[in-house]
């Protein structure tokens, strides 16, 4: 009986939740539960098939990040919903992690602000895992350190051979082929990483907050058409209406292809591991810039 008396008062002032680990977007999620596995909770606050610049908090949600062991968000200004929330929890004396402001972030060349899809890059990302490891063994009461590392270890294996299958899966791609038009500015790492250039989005700037004016598509389209490219990618979670009209402003046969940028799917999606979405997405840009 005094056992369960201290569990229910244990549950009652929060202690029961101490090794929840709170993870904001979906693809940061999958790359912490690989890494954590079963040693603690972890919980995601971005559905499937959901955009990180724009999703929102339940009032349980917000509730939930206060009692948290460690909150894992992206940072660099891509979860625009959820940030003053997280930030609201650190002043409660929630510990928070970054990622992306560990993992050497770029920055847009037009307004020189940081880049923060530094997912699409997976040599960044295994430093993303190594971080993310570092702090969860560090943060998260009684945790199985060891098995953390097993994981991580793991994980950082796979990426490494995802990283040398997209090099050959990209060498199949001419130099002047490797020009990428996205809905807005996601790839920048992935070019960086792979030789590519993104040679315009449709929406400006890296977030899809934004809208294009007649000018910038008029603009974009005139860009498109003098470097013959095939193929526009569009995020999968966003109407690719905006590129379609690029398209059809460009003038050529110009295809829009859907892309799992910014979200993972459900199970069965397409796209529902970091690792499963960039296969996927590798596949989609090698098909739509040589057919």
């Amino acid at each position: 009986m005094a056992a369960l008396l201290a569990a229910i008062a244990s549950c009652s002032t929060g202690e029961g939740r101490e090794r929840e680990i709170i993870v904001t977007t979906n693809i940061l999620g999958d790359i912490t539960r690989s890494i954590v596995g079963d040693a603690a909770r972890v919980s995601v606050l971005m559905a499937p098939n959901a955009d990180p610049h724009q999703f929102a908090l339940s009032a349980r949600q917000a509730a939930q990040l206060e009692a948290a062991a460690l909150i894992v968000h992206n940072g660099l200004g891509l979860e625009t919903g959820v940030r003053s929330n997280v930030e609201s929890a650190e002043q409660q004396g929630v510990a928070t992690l970054a990622v992306g402001s560990a993992v050497d972030p770029i920055r847009y060349r037009d307004n020189d602000s940081p880049d923060p899809h530094f997912w699409t890059d997976p040599v960044r990302v295994r430093r993303a895992v190594e971080v993310i490891r570092d702090r969860v063994i560090e943060q998260v009461s009684g945790i199985d350190a060891t098995a953390v590392r097993g994981n991580a270890d793991r994980y950082l294996t796979e990426l490494d051979t995802l990283t040398g299958w997209m090099r050959e899966r990209f060498a199949a791609l001419a130099p002047e082929q490797r020009k990428l038009v996205t809905n807005h500015h996601v790839f920048g790492y992935l070019a960086e990483r792979f030789g590519f250039e993104v040679i315009g989005a449709v929406i400006p700037g890296g977030t899809t907050l934004a809208s294009p004016s007649a000018s910038d598509l008029a603009g974009l389209a005139d860009t498109v058409r003098a470097a013959g490219v095939r193929a526009i990618f569009a995020d999968s979670s966003r109407s690719d209406r905006l590129a379609q009209v690029l398209a059809e402003h460009a003038g050529l046969r110009v295809r829009v292809i859907p892309l799992y940028s910014e979200s993972l799917t459900e199970p069965g999606g397409g796209a529902p591991t970091y690792l499963a979405m960039m296969r996927a997405n590798t596949d989609a840009i090698v098909t739509g810039l040589t057919a």
